[in-house]
C-alpha cells in the first residue's frame, strides 16, 4: 500500500513536471518562434579590455573588447598610435556598454573581419564626449567599410551630447573579409582625430532588404520602371517607424537587433480621433506572404488608421528630412486589423511619396487576401540631382479612396533607406555645423598620446619652415611658367583637341572646338568607375567595354566606353568619333561628354543612355515588350538622327555602321544614334556620288552594293536602318539560325514571308493584333524600300522620315476612327505657295505652321 501510493505520487509528479515543461517549450515558441538566428553575431566593444555585458537591452548580450586577441576580427593600426580611453565626461543616460570607452587616434586605423560571405548590419555606435586628450570637437574623421564610404568629413559632436549609431547593409563577397577604417581628415586641422566606441556585425536574411535575383524590384516611383538593390550597393538605414505603437527596442526585434523607433514626431497633423489601433496580445500577425522575421509583431499589431467611418475627404501625412542627390528605398508594411474587413474593395486608398503617386489603389486584403496577414510594400525614390539644397523632405501621404464602404487608410510601419552611388559606393551625407567645444576649465589636463607630440613638433616647425616654403613656392612658379611655355609650343598642334601629356600621348592634328570636347584624366575615369569594377559593365562590343560611371562629384552618371588598347585601328576610330561626335549637336545623336588619353588608355565618355540599347529590347532580354506606338517612336527618332547625319550637319556624315546595338534609349525613351568611330564624310563634289573604301560595318546590315562594290553611299545607311526596321518587327535577329543550323538573313526571310503572303509570320507575336493593317503594310513598304537592291532606287532618309511619320498618323487616326490625310501630300502643295522658306526648313515644319506661313505669303503676293 505504501509503494501504490509511493508510485502514484511519483506519476503525479512527474506529470506536472512534463506539464511544466510543455509550458516553458510553449512559452518559448510563442516568444521566439519568428526569431532570425545570424550566422554573424558579432559585437566589438572598442577600447575596452575583457568581455562585457551589454544593459542595451535585455538579452544580456555580451560585448567583446578590442583589446583582446580575437580570431574573428584584427585591429590594424597603421601608425601603432591609437589609444583607449575612458569617456571623462559622464552622462548618466548614456549606457555604460559599449559607450564608455573607445578607440581613438590621430592616425588611420582599421578594423578587419573575418566573416562569411553574404548580407550583413553594420552599427557604429558613438558617444561624443571628450576623451582625455582628445577634445569632442576635435573629432573628424571619415569611415570606410570596403568599398563603400559611410561617413565624411563626419564630427560626432555635431549630431548629438548623448550617444547614437548609425546602421548600414552590406553584401560581403567571396572573400570572407571586411575591412572598417577610420581615418582622420587632417587636412582642415592637425589635432583632427577618429574614434569609434562600438561595432555591430551582424548577419541578415538572404534578400531581406536586396532584390532577389530573377524577383520583384522596387517601383521607381513617379518614373514607370522599377529599380534592383543589388548586392554591388550598400545601405543606410536612415529612418525605421513603428506607426501607431510604442518604441521596439533592439531585444525585441527578430533576432537583427533593429530599433524601431515611434511616428508621433513625423506627423504633419493629429487628428481627435486619431488614435492608434492597438490590439490585445492575444491577436498574432499570420506571416503567410513574408517571413516571419520581416518585423516584429508589434510593428503588424498597431497602426495609424483614422476614423474607421470617416467621411470626411483628408488625408495623413508624415515627413522624414533626407539628403539629396541620393536614391532612397522606401518600405511601407502594411497589416488590415479590422477583423470585420475580409474583402477587396472595402478599404482603399492611394499612397504618395515624395508627392509622386505610388499606388493609385492601395488595398491591403486585394494584396493578402485576409486580415491579420502582414504585407509590405516597397519604393524607390530619386531625387532631382541639380538642385542646390542639401536636404529635401520625403513625405508619405496616404489619401482614401471613396467606395461604398467608410473604411479609409491603414499603416503600420515605414523604413527608408539610403542607397549608395553605384559608381563611388558613397553614402555619405551632409553633416550638421559642429557644436561649440566645452569650456577648457571643464576638460581635466592629461598626459598626451604619442600623436600630440608629432603635432607639437609640426606646431613648432611650422613658423621657421614658412619662409623656405615661401621660396620654393616662387621657384615653383619660375618653373612651372617655363615648362607651360615648352609644353605650349610642343602641343601647339593639339590646342583644338586638349590632348593633356601623357606617356602616349598621340597628336592628331585635329581642328575642334576646345569648348565641345572635355578631357579626362586617367585618375578621374578610374575613380568614376572604380577602377573599371566589372560589376559597373554595362556593354560589351569588339571595340571593348562600356561601365556605368559618375562624374562631377557624382552628379553626373555617364557611359564610359574603354577601347582595347594597342589597336591602330582602334587608335584610327577612338579619333574620328572625337572628330564626328564634338562638332554635332542632334536629339536624336547621342552627346560625347569627353575623352582621356593617358597611358595608352583610349576611352570615350558620353551621356548615359538609362534603358541601354533599342536591341535589348527587342529580343534575348528580360525586359518588357515594346509596344508598337513605342517601337515607332524609336524608329522615328532614329531616322530623324541620321537624316540630320545625311544632310543637316556642315559636312553630310555616312555613319557606315547602323544597328539595333547602336541606337540608344535615355529614360524618356527618346532614341539617340550611337557609335561613330567607322563613320565617313560623305561625298563633296555634285559629280561624286560615292566614297571608295574598305568595307566596313556589321554582318547583317551591310549594304549588298558596299559589299560587292566597295562604293559607300548614303544609300548604304539606308540599307542598313531598313534592317533595323525588320527586327523592331519581327523582334528577331539580322542573322537567323535556318533548320540546317546555317545562318539566314532575316531580310530574305522577311522577304520570302511577304511573297507568299504570310505578313502575320513576320510581326514579333507580342503585337499581333495591336497594328493596324493600313499601319502594318505602309511599314512593311517602307523597310522594303530601304532595302532595295539598287541603291539608286532606295529611299533616302528624307522618304524614310515621311514614311514613318505617315506609318504613325494612320495607326494613331483609324484607331481614333479619323479620317487618314496623307501629311507629305498636303505639305508638298502647302510649300509650294510658301516663298522664304528653305527646302530643308519646310521638311520641318507641322502642317499649321505651313498652311499659316502659306495664306501670309499668299496675302503679301496680291498687295
Amino acid at each position: 500500500m505504501v509503494n501504490l501510493n509511493k508510485n502514484k505520487s511519483s506519476k503525479i509528479s512527474l506529470s506536472c513536471l512534463l506539464l511544466l515543461f510543455l509550458q516553458h517549450l510553449f512559452s518559448i515558441g510563442a516568444d521566439n518562434y519568428n526569431l532570425y538566428h545570424a550566422v554573424e553575431d558579432l559585437a566589438i566593444n572598442c577600447g575596452a579590455i575583457g568581455n562585457s555585458t551589454s544593459d542595451l537591452d535585455q538579452t544580456r548580450r555580451t560585448w567583446i573588447g578590442d583589446n583582446n586577441s580575437n580570431d574573428q576580427f584584427t585591429l590594424i593600426e597603421h601608425e601603432k598610435d591609437s589609444v583607449s580611453a575612458s569617456a571623462t565626461q559622464v552622462n548618466p543616460s548614456v549606457k555604460q556598454v559599449p559607450y564608455y570607452t573607445a578607440r581613438l587616434s590621430f592616425s588611420e586605423f582599421t578594423y578587419s573581419f573575418r566573416v562569411t560571405d553574404g548580407q550583413k548590419f553594420i552599427r557604429l555606435h558613438f558617444f561624443p564626449a571628450t576623451y582625455g586628450y582628445f577634445d569632442r570637437s576635435n573629432s573628424l574623421f571619415s569611415v570606410k567599410a570596403g568599398f563603400y564610404t559611410l561617413l565624411k568629413d563626419f564630427n560626432a559632436s555635431a549630431i548629438s551630447e548623448e550617444s547614437f549609431f548609425r546602421e548600414y547593409c552590406i553584401n560581403v563577397g567571396q572573400a570572407r573579409s571586411l575591412n572598417i577604417t577610420f581615418t582622420p581628415t587632417l587636412t582642415h586641422k592637425l589635432d583632427s582625430y577618429a574614434f569609434i566606441n562600438g561595432i555591430e556585425l551582424v548577419s541578415m536574411p538572404t534578400n531581406l532588404y536586396y532584390s532577389k535575383p530573377g524577383g520583384e524590384e522596387l517601383k521607381l516611383v513617379g518614373h514607370g520602371n522599377s529599380f534592383p538593390i543589388m548586392n554591388n550597393t550598400a545601405l543606410e538605414t536612415v529612418y525605421r517607424i513603428n506607426v501607431g505603437g510604442s518604441p521596439i527596442s533592439s531585444e525585441k526585434d527578430t533576432g537583427m537587433y533593429r530599433y524601431w523607433d515611434i511616428d508621433d514626431s513625423f506627423l504633419e497633423k493629429k487628428y481627435e480621433h486619431s488614435l492608434p489601433a492597438v490590439y490585445g496580445s492575444d491577436l498574432r500577425p499570420k506571416y503567410e506572404i513574408i517571413p516571419s522575421y520581416t518585423a516584429p509583431d508589434d510593428v503588424y499589431l498597431t497602426a495609424r488608421s483614422y476614423g474607421m467611418n470617416a467621411t470626411t475627404n483628408y488625408n495623413v501625412t508624415w515627413n522624414f528630412k533626407v539628403d539629396t542627390k541620393f536614391i532612397y528605398m522606401v518600405r511601407l508594411h502594411f497589416c488590415e486589423l479590422e477583423l470585420t474587413l475580409t474583402e477587396a474593395n472595402q478599404r482603399v486608398f492611394q499612397i504618395f511619396v515624395a508627392d509622386m503617386l505610388a499606388e493609385k489603389r492601395a488595398d491591403v486584403i486585394l494584396w493578402t487576401g485576409y486580415n491579420l496577414v502582414p504585407y509590405y510594400k516597397d519604393y524607390a525614390i530619386l531625387f532631382d540631382k541639380s538642385g542646390s539644397s542639401k536636404q529635401l523632405n520625403l513625405s508619405i501621404k496616404l489619401q482614401p479612396v471613396q467606395t461604398r464602404f467608410a473604411y479609409d487608410v491603414i499603416l503600420n510601419g515605414v523604413e527608408i533607406f539610403k542607397v549608395s552611388d553605384i559608381g563611388t559606393g558613397n553614402l555619405a551625407g551632409v553633416n550638421p555645423e559642429p557644436r561649440q567645444s566645452p569650456p577648457q576649465s571643464l576638460v581635466p589636463p592629461t598626459k598626451p598620446p604619442k600623436r600630440s607630440k608629432v603635432t607639437t613638433v609640426v606646431a613648432t616647425v611650422a613658423g621657421a619652415g614658412s619662409g623656405i616654403i615661401v621660396l620654393s613656392f616662387i621657384c615653383f612658379l619660375i618653373f612651372r611658367r617655363t615648362t607651360l611655355a615648352s609644353d605650349n609650343n610642343r602641343n601647339s598642334k593639339l590646342r583644338h583637341i586638349p590632348l593633356a601629356p601623357s606617356k602616349s600621348s598621340q597628336s592628331y592634328g585635329s581642328s575642334l572646338p576646345s569648348d565641345l570636347c572635355r578631357y579626362f584624366s586617367l585618375a578621374q575615369i578610374t575613380a568614376a568607375t572604380y577602377n573599371f569594377d566589372e560589376v559597373l559593365v554595362i556593354g560589351v562590343g569588339g571595340f571593348g567595354k562600356v561601365y556605368k560611371g559618375y562624374i562631377d562629384e557624382n552628379n553626373t552618371p555617364v557611359a564610359i566606353k574603354r577601347l582595347k588598347s594597342g589597336s591602330q585601328q582602334g587608335a584610327h576610330e577612338f579619333k574620328t568619333e572625337i572628330e564626328m561626335l564634338s562638332q554635332l549637336r542632334h536629339l536624336h545623336l547621342v552627346s560625347l561628354v569627353g575623352y582621356c588619353n593617358d597611358e595608352n588608355e583610349m576611352i570615350l565618355v558620353y551621356d548615359f543612355m538609362a534603358r541601354g540599347t533599342l536591341r535589348d529590347h527587342l529580343y534575348d532580354s528580360d525586359n518588357k515588350p515594346l509596344s508598337w506606338k513605342q517601337r515607332l517612336e524609336i524608329c522615328l527618332g532614329a531616322a530623324q538622327g541620321l537624316h540630320y547625319l545625311h544632310t543637316g550637319a556642315k559636312h553630310s556624315i555616312i555613319h557606315r555602321d547602323i544597328k539595333t546595338t547602336n541606337i540608344l534609349i535615355d529614360e524618356k525613351w527618346v532614341a539617340k544614334v550611337s557609335d561613330f568611330g567607322l563613320s565617313k564624310i560623305g561625298p563633296t563634289g555634285m559629280s561624286q556620288s560615292h566614297i571608295s573604301t574598305v568595307v566596313k560595318g556589321s554582318i547583317g546590315y551591310l549594304d549588298p552594293e558596299y559589299y560587292k562594290r566597295q562604293r559607300l553611299t548614303h544609300k548604304s545607311d539606308v540599307y542598313s536602318f531598313g534592317v533595323v526596321l525588320l527586327e523592331v518587327l519581327c523582334a528577331r535577329p539580322p542573322l537567323l539560325l535556318s533548320m540546317d543550323k546555317h545562318q539566314a538573313s532575316l531580310v530574305e526571310w522577311a522577304r520570302g514571308c511577304h511573297k507568299n503572303g504570310e505578313i502575320d509570320r513576320m510581326v514579333d507575336p507580342f503585337l499581333r493584333g495591336t497594328i493596324v493593317p493600313q499601319c502594318l503594310n505602309r511599314y512593311i513598304d517602307t523597310a522594303f524600300n530601304c532595302l532595295l537592291e539598287d541603291g539608286n532606287q532606295r529611299l533616302s532618309m528624307n522618304d524614310v522620315v515621311w514614311g514613318l511619320e505617315f506609318t504613325m498618323q494612320l495607326q494613331e487616326s483609324i484607331e481614333g476612327g479619323l479620317e487618314v490625310v496623307n501629311k507629305r501630300e498636303e505639305i508638298a502643295l502647302l510649300k509650294n505657295s510658301v516663298n522664304d522658306v528653305e527646302e530643308n526648313d519646310v521638311l520641318f515644319m507641322s502642317t499649321d505652321e505651313l498652311s499659316t506661313r502659306s495664306k501670309t505669303s499668299k496675302m503679301t503676293t496680291e498687295r
